[in-house]
């Protein structure tokens, strides 16, 4: 038997011309080619339909999951129509697509929900640290009146560490145990304090500086927040801890 369209010659009972692919269509007279026979029996669960099943249900979670359950579902699909029968699970693999492609339909309203969320989050996060860091501040300043008249020989400190040091021992000029271990780290509530420009001598005085200034601003914080041994606690709009210093407005 040969092709009609290219004329190669054909094997005995194909379907498609091997050389083009043109189907094979039987002669005046000629049997055609026997159609496939159907597979009769109980037939086994295609794996991707499976596996498409389970990710689509996972993927309604985890969004890149769902990507692989429609690939998955589309291959199974595929098999199953081409096995005449032997596979089965065009269920699970349609099930599969649906939460697969579902995972996509929901896509939209979350990045809204998270575009709304986040903002809000954010300002409620700032509110939230920014009082924590003026009250930082005035517990630093507490606690050098009480370090220089423990430690007058010492006056004022510059380090965090000597005004804390909780623990079983004695306090000490190096651990005078005036703060807590938070606030002796020098991070508190996302916002970071320093001690600064100590002085202590009989012509210039006693004097020091604290700071709070966030992080990461319009993150953590935005504004900065500084006083000295005048016990003023002053704030920068801009999150400055030198412009703080420098110029900042008392608190209200």
């Amino acid at each position: 038997m040969f092709c009609e369209k290219c004329g190669a010659g054909i094997q005995d009972g194909s379907l498609f011309c091997n050389q083009c692919g043109r189907a094979v269509t039987a002669a005046p007279g000629q049997q055609g080619p026997a159609p496939p026979t159907p597979y009769v029996g109980a037939g086994e669960t295609s794996g991707k339909a499976l596996a498409s099943l389970l990710t689509g249900i996972f993927g309604l979670l985890i969004f890149p999951i769902a990507i692989a359950a429609i690939i998955l579902g589309h291959m199974s699909r595929s098999e199953i129509r081409k096995s005449n029968g032997r596979l089965k699970g065009d269920g699970m693999a349609t099930a599969g697509l649906v939460m697969g492609y579902g995972a996509f339909a929901v896509i939209p309203f979350i990045l809204i929900i998270a575009a709304i969320a986040i903002p809000n989050l954010l300002r409620a996060r700032i509110a939230a640290n920014e009082p924590s860091a003026a009250a930082g501040v005035r517990t630093l300043n507490a606690a050098e009146l009480s370090y220089q008249s423990e430690y007058p020989r010492v006056g004022f400190t510059c380090s965090l560490s000597a005004l804390g040091g909780n623990g079983p021992l004695a306090p000490s000029a190096d651990h005078a145990q005036l703060i807590d271990d938070r606030l002796a780290s020098g991070e508190n509530h996302g916002y970071q304090l320093e001690l600064r420009n100590c002085v202590n001598s009989e012509t210039e005085g006693h004097k020091y500086q604290v700071v709070a200034y966030p992080l990461v601003r319009n993150q953590t914080g935005v504004r900065a927040f500084c006083s000295d041994e005048t016990q003023v606690v002053r704030v920068d709009a801009s999150g400055s801890a030198d412009d703080c210093l420098a110029s900042g407005r008392p608190l209200e």
